[in-house]
């Protein structure tokens, strides 16, 4: 059984599904990786709640290939439920948390510049709602699209490093 998991090196260093390969989304090869998948054979994906996997089975389905299997719920679920993870050391922290802490850090100084310098500055926090009621929504967040891409969140497992930039899968 193939299991990959599309999260960012860091999420998957946290916690992952023993045997999973990491193959991030921003670096997901489809062709590459059909290069070396037997056709008819089902393979796994999972993120850590479901939509990065949802998108991933897209890309292969796009390329005819509609042996992907999504992990409803993700890493989270496979948590939840008490299975078995590996975890490491990281000393980032995951996407999540970081988008957060992105959007209340910028909200809270949008606000204070609406009240104390000019009223325009309410845009700020008016478009961060938006993008949070966007995500909320679409499934999809463009700030941790962002954040993900960040250096501080790339190329910071060896298996990164061994399973995605040489072949770039």
């Amino acid at each position: 059984m193939e299991l990959l998991d599309v999260r960012t090196p860091p999420e998957f260093n946290n916690a992952h599904v023993p045997g999973a390969r990491l193959i991030p989304l921003d670096d997901l090869n489809v062709e590459a990786y059909l290069q070396h998948h037997e056709p008819g054979k089902p393979f796994y994906v999972l993120c850590q709640a479901g939509p990065r996997a949802a998108k991933a089975i897209e890309r292969f389905e796009r390329y005819g290939c509609f042996d992907g299997v999504l992990v409803e719920g993700g890493t989270q679920a496979w948590i939840d439920a008490r299975l078995p993870v590996q975890r490491g050391q990281s000393n980032i922290l995951p996407l999540m948390r970081q988008v957060q802490i992105v959007v209340g850090t910028l909200s809270a100084i949008g606000s204070v510049l609406a009240l104390l310098v000019s009223r325009w500055f309410a845009v700020v926090p008016l478009f961060l709602g938006c993008g949070l009621l966007f995500a909320g929504v679409t499934g999809t967040c463009g700030m941790a699209i962002l954040l993900a891409r960040m250096p501080w969140n790339r190329s910071q497992s060896e298996c990164f490093e061994s399973c995605c930039t040489s072949e770039r899968l």
